[in-house]
C-alpha cells in the first residue's frame, strides 16, 4: 500500500503544483517559519509582509505553495516542527516521489490516448503515427505540427511551416501552441477568446482525473478515480495548466519528460501559464473560466456557478484579499 504522503503527493502535485524540488520546499520554508518565531508576536506580521516583499516573485510562489501543503496535510506542521532534518527531508522526498511518479503515469497513458483525440473523426491519422514512439511527432507530422503551431502564426503558410521543421524558428515555453485555445482558433483581438478551453484539453482533463471511459461521455454528479479518491469536487488553475502541459509533452517528439528538457521547455511552459492563471489583474477571465471548467467535469459543483459580475463589490472584495493573500497568505503559524 502507498504511503499516505506519496499519495497526498500524487494529487498536490497534479492539482497545485507540478514542477517542484520538494525537499528543497520544504526546506526553504520552514525557514521562513523559523525567521518569523524568532520574531516578537506584535512584529510577526510586519516582518512577514517584508520578507516576501524582499524576495522574488518565484520565491514567493514557492512560499505559497509551502503553506498550501501544510493547509493541505493534516499533522504536517507539526511533524515539520518536531522533526529532525533527515526526517523533514525524507518528508520531501515521499511527496515528490507522488508528485514525479502520478506526472509520469500521466505521459505515459496520454502518449497513446492523445492520439484517439486528435484523428479526425471518422478516419484514421494520415500518415500513421505510431502510439509508443514518439520520433514522427512535433513538427515532423501534419496533424502534431498544426496543434503545436505557435497562436499567431500560420501553420499553412509554407515559409513558417519550414521553420518551424527545420528548428530555424525555436519556438520557446511562453509561445503557446494553439491547440489551448477552443476550435484551435487564435483570436488576435480578444486573447483570452477561447484560451484555455479546447475539446483536446478536456478529454485529457477527464481522462486523468475521472477515467479513460468518461471522455467520450457527457459528466455525471458521480466522481471516479483520481478526482473522487482525493474529495475533488472542482477545478483548479494548477491542475488546468497541468494537463496543458501534458498535452503539449504528448504531442512532441520527446520520450522522456524532464524539468530541464531544452528541446521541450516544459517547466517553462507550465509556469507560463500559472503566472496568468494566478494575477489578479486577470481574476475576471480566470474565473470565468473556472466556471467553464467545472461545467465541463463537475457540473454539480456549487464551483460551476455564474462568474462574479466584473466591477462588482463583491468583485472588489476577492480582489483585494487575494492581493494579501498573495503577498503574506494565512496565516500557518501561531
Amino acid at each position: 500500500m502507498s504511503d499516505p504522503l506519496v499519495s497526498h503527493g500524487q494529487h498536490f502535485g497534479r492539482t497545485v503544483f507540478a514542477l517542484c524540488n520538494y525537499p528543497s520546499l520544504l526546506t526553504n520554508g520552514i525557514l521562513r517559519l523559523e525567521q518569523m518565531e524568532d520574531t516578537p508576536l506584535s512584529k510577526k506580521p510586519y516582518f512577514y509582509f517584508r520578507s516576501l516583499i524582499d524576495v522574488s516573485g518565484r520565491e514567493r510562489q514557492e512560499h505559497r505553495v509551502f503553506k498550501q501543503l501544510i493547509e493541505s496535510y493534516p499533522g504536517l506542521l507539526e511533524q515539520f516542527k518536531n522533526g529532525s532534518e533527515e526526517e523533514i527531508l525524507h518528508i520531501g522526498e515521499l511527496i515528490g516521489k507522488g508528485a514525479a511518479g502520478a506526472r509520469g503515469d500521466n505521459t505515459k497513458m496520454l502518449k497513446s490516448a492523445v492520439l484517439d483525440w486528435i484523428a479526425p473523426k471518422g478516419e484514421a491519422i494520415r500518415p500513421p503515427l505510431h502510439r509508443n514512439s514518439k520520433i514522427d511527432r512535433r513538427f515532423n507530422h501534419e496533424l502534431t505540427g498544426s496543434l503545436l503551431c505557435p497562436a499567431g502564426l500560420d501553420w499553412n503558410d509554407p515559409q513558417t511551416k519550414d521553420n518551424l521543421q527545420s528548428s530555424e524558428l525555436l519556438v520557446c515555453g511562453d509561445q503557446w501552441p494553439v491547440f489551448l485555445y477552443a476550435h484551435h482558433t487564435y483570436d488576435t483581438e480578444d486573447l483570452w477568446c477561447g484560451l484555455l478551453r479546447s475539446r483536446l484539453l478536456v478529454c485529457a482533463y477527464k481522462h486523468v482525473f475521472m477515467s479513460p471511459s468518461s471522455v467520450d461521455r457527457e459528466p455525471k454528479a458521480t466522481q471516479s478515480r483520481n478526482a473522487c479518491l482525493h474529495g475533488m469536487n472542482s477545478a483548479t488553475v494548477a491542475s488546468i495548466a497541468y494537463i496543458a502541459t501534458q498535452v503539449r509533452f504528448a504531442l512532441t517528439s520527446s520520450s522522456v519528460f524532464s524539468r530541464t528538457d531544452t528541446a521541450t521547455n516544459s517547466e517553462t511552459f507550465y509556469h507560463s501559464l500559472l503566472d496568468l492563471l494566478e494575477d489578479l489583474e486577470e481574476l475576471k477571465e480566470v474565473d470565468e473560466l473556472l466556471v467553464w471548467w467545472n461545467h465541463q467535469v463537475f457540473p454539480t459543483s456549487s464551483a460551476a456557478k455564474r462568474p462574479i459580475t466584473a466591477n462588482s463589490a463583491l468583485l472588489k472584495i476577492r480582489q483585494k484579499h487575494l492581493a494579501l493573500k498573495q503577498i503574506s497568505g494565512p496565516n500557518v503559524v501561531p
